[in-house]
């Protein structure tokens, strides 16, 4: 005999059912919420957006000139010289600051639980520190004569002085190397948080199976972090391409506008120019810019994250 068939739920059936759950009670309680959180948070955007249109200074009535801001943005030099500084940053900062949390990680939770706790608050110690003191610090620390304290420290092995922040060469360095310092400590627990995840059996069967450390770390480890791996990496890709704090403290932007990211450069726009419309314009651009390639890069890895 065949089965009977299954009856159809309609949709008049589902919001019944939604009703009978405490379905509006939950939007009620929700909506003051969500009313609140779209206006601070998606009013702000859409007005950038129209600003975006307009030249204003906040002293005279905003004037409608359509896309003379995004002609002015994208003419101007000093924007391929942000562009390119900012694309140094994010691929120094990738390079050297996305694998060292990895391997903070991975060492930490080799450790006992007590030792595992210390070594967490070490790494993550200078998350706590203000950003503004801590670069203010980095900048006496970067003093450039042989008093300084990292040339004095590198000279007890014969190198140096180095210059740090006033050579257009090492100053971007400089400033990756104090961000990575900044920032690693809660990519760190990030990951440590998921290397507990992980099931213990893998690590039995890898190691009867003669893996010795390395191998059970490449081949258990971090496929097994995988989808938080490649989350870290987008949300490090974004938060580099919108640097501006260390450059602007740092150096303002020199020398010889080594330093001058995009964030800097609207910075100016705004702040130093008065040019709010233009600065909303590159502010625009930016955003497009990384949602494509926020969307791009999770289409790329969704199977890898799998």
């Amino acid at each position: 005999m065949s089965a009977p068939p299954t009856a159809r739920v309609t949709a008049f059936e589902r919001v019944a059912r939604w009703r009978r759950r405490g379905g509006f009670s939950a939007v009620a309680l929700a909506l003051p919420v969500l009313v609140v959180f779209g206006y601070f948070s998606w009013k702000p955007l859409v007005q950038g957006v129209i600003m975006s249109f307009q030249k204003w200074n906040f002293v005279a009535d905003p004037t409608w000139v359509g896309l003379a801001n995004f002609e002015y943005v994208l003419a101007d030099p000093l924007l391929v010289t942000a562009v390119g500084n900012t694309l140094w940053f994010t691929l120094l900062a990738i390079l050297f600051g996305f694998p060292l949390p990895i391997a903070l990680a991975v060492v930490t939770s080799t450790y006992r639980d007590r030792t595992r706790r210390a070594v967490s608050f070490l790494a993550y110690l200078p998350v706590i520190i203000p950003p503004v003191v801590a670069i203010l610090l980095w900048k006496v620390f970067y003093d450039p004569s042989e008093s300084g304290l990292f040339n004095r420290a590198l000279g007890l092995v014969g190198i140096g002085p180095l210059p740090w922040l006033n050579s257009a060469v090492s100053a971007m360095p400089s400033i990756v190397l104090q961000a990575t310092w900044a920032g690693a400590g809660t990519a760190t627990l990030i990951y440590l948080a998921a290397i507990t995840s992980v099931r213990p059996e893998l690590y039995e069967a890898a190691e009867l199976d003669g893996s010795g450390v390395l191998s059970r770390i490449w081949h258990v480890t971090l496929p097994q972090m995988r989808a938080v791996i490649l989350i870290m990496l987008l949300l490090q890709l974004i938060g580099a391409t919108q640097v501006f704090a260390e450059p602007y403290l740092f150096t303002g932007g020199g020398p010889q506008n080594a330093t001058v990211t995009v964030m800097l450069l609207l910075y100016r726009y705004a702040f130093v120019a008065g040019d709010y419309g233009a600065a909303t314009a590159l502010g625009v651009i930016l955003a497009l810019v990384l949602a494509a390639l926020s969307t791009v890069y999770l289409v790329i890895t969704r199977r890898w994250s799998d």
